[in-house]
């Protein structure tokens, strides 16, 4: 107890060398959660884009479609897959597509796009779609009502209501077809890529216009625990894949996306690294000059019986102080700064990344284990820090430390 007592009165002999202390490690604990919270934010909205827009969390399609999107690699039977999917407690909606490479042209111009068919009403709780519609009205079911991204729609010249005729290939058979549409939506995903080469039309026009009976290229899916999309244990994983069936998650369907997040985990272990090392610099700076001004002190301690263990401990618990202290107000502080946040966000500016598109505002929430691990990774870094001034104070020779100081 009367080493605790001693160990708090030294650290504040010299108030400005603490507080210079105290404010390098809070400063570097606050960037460090402040940092950590954002990296989460941002892989999470990517997550959120990648799986909310159009892939869904997992996919079910022909063996071999995704590698060229080859329109004749389809399902042609989707019905024995989906009562499978209707009867998985795990799965929280799915819809099937038809995607057809396709030419799109109006009055004034034309270009190449992907042409989807959906089920508007699946569709809608699977994927963006209908709430990416900034102008004009959903997919009703209508035999010519399409809806395009808005880039192309401005490419073309049309709005609301203009006359389309798409341009394709009946599947199997390579003959061309021509069918004519109406604009009925403009939509806005985000993306460039979407926006400027996706068009939609009701599902049992794209299957009647390509002759496919009841066949579909692909079936998104969403779960109700997002978490278990890449599981292995999931029944749909086990049961569904077959020499003409492929079933994937998210994460297997953009391993890209999947190395970029482990790369975001490693950036900011990086981050933390050089943080807390900068950070541990000042600590042996501060214990050092508090061991140089003590000197005599600590000579006359060790000389009238003091172990050396005794002396390495008060300065170890010097260091745990520091860190104690620093982590106080570091805490303090953001929490301060993630209830601001919180409300308001992290205004970044709009901007695209991995064809996801960022809103101006990010939404920052802190949590519970960023509280708790990150002033714990501190106290013991500081602790680590402060082990050699320890070890250097415990090896005074006290008539050697007596000589210099007289």
């Amino acid at each position: 107890m009367l080493m605790i007592r001693q160990a708090w009165r030294n650290i504040f002999r010299n108030i400005r060398r603490t507080v210079l202390t105290c404010t390098l490690i809070a400063s570097s604990l606050v960037v460090i959660i402040l940092v950590d919270t954002l990296i989460n934010s941002m892989t999470g909205l990517m997550v959120k884009g990648i799986t909310e827009t159009i892939e869904g969390e997992a996919q079910i399609y022909h063996s071999g479609f995704r590698d060229q999107y080859d329109p004749e690699l389809y399902i042609s039977d989707p019905k024995s897959i989906i009562s499978k999917l209707d009867s998985d407690d795990e799965i929280k909606t799915y819809a099937s597509r038809v995607i057809v490479p396709s030419m799109i042209g109006s009055s004034y111009n034309s270009d190449g796009v992907v042409l989807y068919g959906v089920d508007a009403e699946k569709e809608s709780n699977t994927s963006r779609l209908q709430s990416a519609i900034i102008e004009g009205d959903y997919l009703s079911g209508s035999d010519r009502e399409l809806l395009l991204g808005r880039l192309i729609a401005e490419k073309l010249e049309v709005g609301i209501g203009d006359r389309i005729v798409i341009t394709s290939s009946e599947i199997n058979t390579n003959q061309m077809i021509q069918e004519l549409f109406r604009v009925s939506g403009i939509v806005q995903f985000g993306p460039k890529e979407l926006d400027e080469g996706f068009a939609f039309i009701n599902l049992s026009t794209a299957q009647r216009m390509f002759n496919i009976g009841e066949g579909v290229h692909q079936i998104a899916i969403r779960f109700n625990n997002p978490e278990l999309a890449n599981s292995p244990d999931l029944d749909i994983y086990k049961t569904l894949p077959s020499d003409t069936l492929e079933v994937k998650g998210w994460l297997a369907l953009q391993p890209g996306l999947g190395a970029m997040l482990e790369m975001t985990g490693l950036s900011t272990l990086i981050m933390g690294t050089i943080l807390f090392i900068l950070a541990s610099l000042g600590v042996v700076n501060s214990i050092f000059m508090s061991i140089y001004e003590r000197t005599y002190e600590l000579a006359v301690s060790k000389a009238i019986g003091t172990r050396p263990s005794g002396i390495a401990s008060l300065v170890l618990l010097e260091g745990l102080f520091l860190a104690l202290i620093s982590c106080f107000f570091g805490i303090i502080i953001t929490f301060i700064l993630g209830i601001f946040l919180q409300e308001s966000g992290l205004s970044l500016g709009v901007m695209e990344f991995s064809g996801v598109a960022f809103p101006d505002n990010i939404p920052v929430k802190l949590t519970l284990d960023q509280y708790v691990n990150f002033p714990f990774y501190v106290v013991l870094l500081t602790l680590v820090a402060a082990i050699y001034p320890a070890i250097f104070a415990a090896r005074i020779v006290p008539a050697q430390a007596v000589q210099k100081a007289l």
